[in-house]
């Protein structure tokens, strides 16, 4: 069920093919079945960092029962590098965040994962 949120000041070509492919690459990169994968994508000229508007970007993860310190160095260097190819972004002009809330705090078809899957 991983969502990716990306909110940056760089505006792509095709907004809906960078989508389906940061939807592809993100499933890849976490090890998820691509058909929970939720991803959104906002550009806004007014993400700043560091001070300029010079290419920046925030990637927000949310994803359940994989977000460990050690996977989130692979899924770094991963996500990190799709962003450069793909968007330009080097990778100290940006963050991502790691949100794994807990199956009792996340819902899917009128009920939470911790039912769906178990405590």
């Amino acid at each position: 069920m991983p969502t990716l949120i990306l909110e940056t000041n760089v505006k792509v070509a095709d907004p809906k093919s960078f989508v389906l492919n940061l939807s592809k690459v993100g499933a890849s990169i976490l090890g998820k079945p691509e058909k929970f994968m939720l991803v959104s994508y906002r550009h806004n000229e007014y993400v700043s960092f560091s001070g300029t508007f010079d290419p920046a970007f925030l990637l927000d993860i949310t994803s359940l029962d994989n977000i460990t310190p050690e996977q989130n160095e692979a899924y770094s260097k991963g996500l990190f590098e799709f962003l450069l190819v793909e968007l330009g972004v080097p990778g100290n002009r940006g963050y991502i965040k790691f949100n794994d809330p807990g199956r009792a705090y996340l819902s899917y078809q009128g009920t939470t994962f911790a039912q769906i899957f178990g405590k």
